[in-house]
């Protein structure tokens, strides 16, 4: 006699869901800043971001690692931002942020593992040269965008900061994102080839 489990399959969001989601949270915070400043935006942001988390968490019962890193690094930088009332902490969020990704993944390559492959093998099937590759673009890409934040938010004012951070980042990462697509096709695994 077995005992019954849950094979409830675990909800996929609604694409257009995920990226309001997503996104939700920076357009208020740019919002925000536009309307009463940094220190306001900071905590919009902080409280934005725990509701996309909550949101998600409660329509397909679990959350990825890097939305919740992120969300770890707000609270922590958005929360020293609002507590030493001093902006600097949470400009350089972005750039920890990104430095940790690519510590994690260039330093996973370092030791023969890409951990690129632990996060979307559920999304590519690629070849474990593929998978090499396209951690050490990944790695690479989140190395120039923390040097990239740290030039923008030392150089411009914190409202062109603020821009660039929301209308910046994102679409950089996009173009980044499908500019891969090239890669995943050469190193794709077939369903033939799986089995």
């Amino acid at each position: 006699m077995t005992t019954p489990t849950n094979t409830r399959e675990r909800a996929e969001l609604n694409p257009l869901l995920k990226f309001a989601l997503d996104l939700g949270p920076l357009i208020l915070f740019f919002l925000a800043n536009a309307y009463y400043k940094i220190f306001v935006a900071t905590g919009v942001f902080m409280a934005a971001i725990l509701i996309s988390l909550a949101v998600t968490y409660a329509l397909t019962r679990r959350i990825a690692v890097m939305p919740l890193v992120t969300a770890a690094m707000v609270m922590i930088f958005g929360g020293l931002t609002l507590w030493l009332q001093d902006e600097v902490f949470i400009k350089l969020k972005p750039t920890i942020i990104y430095a940790l990704f690519a510590a994690v993944l260039l330093g996973g390559l370092a030791t023969g593992r890409s951990l690129l492959a632990l996060v979307f093998d559920s999304v590519f099937h690629l070849t474990e040269d593929g998978w090499r590759k396209l951690t050490l673009r990944w790695g690479v890409f989140f190395v120039v965008m923390a040097i990239l934040n740290e030039i923008v938010w030392r150089s411009v004012s914190t409202d062109a900061w603020v821009t660039f951070k929301t209308f910046g980042f994102l679409p950089l990462t996009i173009v980044f994102a499908l500019a891969q697509a090239p890669l995943i096709s050469r190193h794709a695994v077939s369903e033939k080839q799986r089995s």
